[in-house]
């Protein structure tokens, strides 16, 4: 018997095929999920995380909580849950409008388009003339071509003249150019000049080109940003959108150094309650580095003073915190770098300043480099999902993961964190702070803040980027209740991602 099945029978069967698979792979890849969570949720294995938010023509969504993340909203008391809330949606409404820009935008080019416009590179004095470079429309012949230009943060002009052309809004928002011939009209274009006037190093113009029927209309509306302008340029079916940065200049900050290793490194440290191992770190530094400077931040309720050359010890109010003294040493840098050490390391002749200094600069995009602390490095990613308006975002850390190698140095690699024994720019550290809130317990707070703004290696170098611990076994009991508090008081930072992160949910 033979069966003859219909084209609408095909498409029926086809979908049910295709439901099937599709089913069988959902339930395939959750069995994986659940069989292997740490393999799965590596950064090379979750592109979506890392490409989702770059859409934003799509509507954000809410992120999915790791595996044993702790839900932040629950950890906020009930009595200021309410009032959080609402706080923490307004600051980061604000927070959008400074940092939005549209270069999050995607742009599309369309093929085989007539239009000529400037890629990329078009920058832009805040109040001053500059000339739109590039601009021509490549049309087919039509009996009449009319160009709009508009913007609303700026004006327009042209110092072109010819009499086969009407032009109308010199020096004004709108500009208008009305020709029969598409020479005249793409000598205007080559010839307009834009100026802002506003005063602004945050902002932005968008612009559009259209035609409609047998015209051609140029249109640049404003819309703040960061830094830039994006032209979006349109004709009859194609558009084109390209970024035209407004930006003011910034001063040059250099760095006066030398040589000598003692110009261009400061030693900081934060001590508390554990005088007896500062002085066995200091008098370490000194065997190898008798002249570099260190700087001391001292929160100890019970003061002492270290003696020594070149060193700066700065008395805080008693148990300020950890980060408040991180803070203060920083500040108090005048070296191009700063290398961080806890007060209980130990120099050794693996601790060589040299080559942390060797690997910044040959890589000036590097800001930070860790090493290793008694054969561990203790560095780590960042899975981080940005999340919707409402919720916040999803972060993990992710212990001993790197991105990839530094090019130049195969036994450097590129990650988020690092462990507290790592050379910094100063600026860099600066920009981006240790807030004090975190008191007592904390570490990767600075690289949360400073993700996406530090660029952090970590190096395995035990012979030349190594540091010893001092037996944590001499360390008192006042400073183990401190370091080791009771877990009501880890909790602390829980509301303080919920609302200055933003974080609706969290693993460490």
């Amino acid at each position: 018997m033979n069966f003859v099945l219909s084209r609408s029978q095909f498409q029926v069967l086809g979908v049910a095929c295709l439901v099937m698979v599709t089913s069988m792979y959902v339930v395939m890849f959750s069995v994986s999920l659940e069989r292997f969570p740490r393999k799965i949720l590596t950064l090379h294995n979750e592109p979506y995380i890392r490409s989702q938010r770059s859409m934003q023509s799509l509507d954000p969504s809410s992120c999915l909580c790791y595996p044993d993340a702790v839900t932040l909203s629950s950890r906020v008391p009930m009595m200021h849950y309410g009032n959080m809330v609402q706080r923490r949606a307004q600051e980061f409404k604000s927070y959008k409008i400074r940092k939005f820009s549209v270069l999050s935008t995607p742009l599309h080019a369309k093929a085989n388009s007539p239009l000529q416009y400037p890629i990329h590179g078009y920058i832009v004095l805040p109040l001053t003339p500059t000339l739109i470079p590039d601009l021509a429309l490549h049309a087919e012949e039509k009996p009449l071509y009319k160009v709009s230009l508009k913007v609303s943060k700026g004006v327009l002009k042209t110092k072109f003249r010819n009499e086969e052309a009407t032009v109308t809004g010199l020096n004004e928002n709108k500009l208008m150019i009305e020709s029969s011939s598409l020479e005249v009209v793409n000598q205007f274009l080559s010839e307009i000049v834009y100026t802002s006037i506003i005063y602004h190093i945050k902002t932005a113009d968008q612009g559009t080109w259209s035609k409609v029927c047998p015209l051609i209309n140029l249109h640049i509306l404003n819309h703040l940003s960061f830094s830039l302008i994006s032209a979006h340029f349109q004709f009859e079916n194609y558009e084109a959108v390209f970024p035209i940065v407004i930006k003011q200049p910034q001063v040059p900050v250099l760095w006066k150094t030398t040589a000598d290793i003692d110009s261009l490194v400061t030693i900081t440290t934060k001590t508390f309650l554990r005088y007896p191992k500062l002085k066995i770190m200091v008098e370490s530094v000194r065997t190898f580095y008798p002249k570099i400077h260190i700087v001391i931040a001292d929160d100890n309720i019970r003061t002492e003073t270290i003696p020594g050359r070149n060193i700066e010890q700065f008395y805080m109010p008693p148990a300020k915190g950890w980060f408040a003294g991180r803070n203060l040493a920083v500040s108090q840098v005048n070296t191009k770098y700063f290398m961080w050490v806890d007060d209980d390391y130990l120099f050794t002749e693996k601790t060589k300043i040299e080559k942390f200094v060797e690997v910044l600069e040959a890589n000036p995009e590097l800001d930070m480099v860790g090493g290793s602390v008694g054969g561990n490095r203790w560095d780590f990613t960042f899975l981080y999902n940005e999340g919707d308006d409402e919720e916040g975002g999803c972060m993990y850390l992710k212990f001993h993961t790197q991105f990839h190698p530094l090019p130049g140095y195969p036994n450097c690699s590129l990650v988020n964190g690092v462990v507290n024994f790592f050379l910094a720019r100063t600026d860099a550290v600066r920009s981006i702070g240790f807030d004090p809130v975190i008191k007592r317990v904390g570490h990767p707070e600075l690289f949360m803040d400073g993700l996406g703004y530090l660029m952090v290696a970590t190096c395995d170098d035990p012979e030349n980027m190594h540091i010893n611990h001092q037996p944590h076994a001499e360390n008192g009991v006042s400073y183990n209740k401190f370091r080791h508090p009771a877990n009501k008081y880890m909790d602390y930072r829980y509301p303080i991602y919920y609302f200055k992160n933003h974080m609706k949910c969290i693993r460490l």
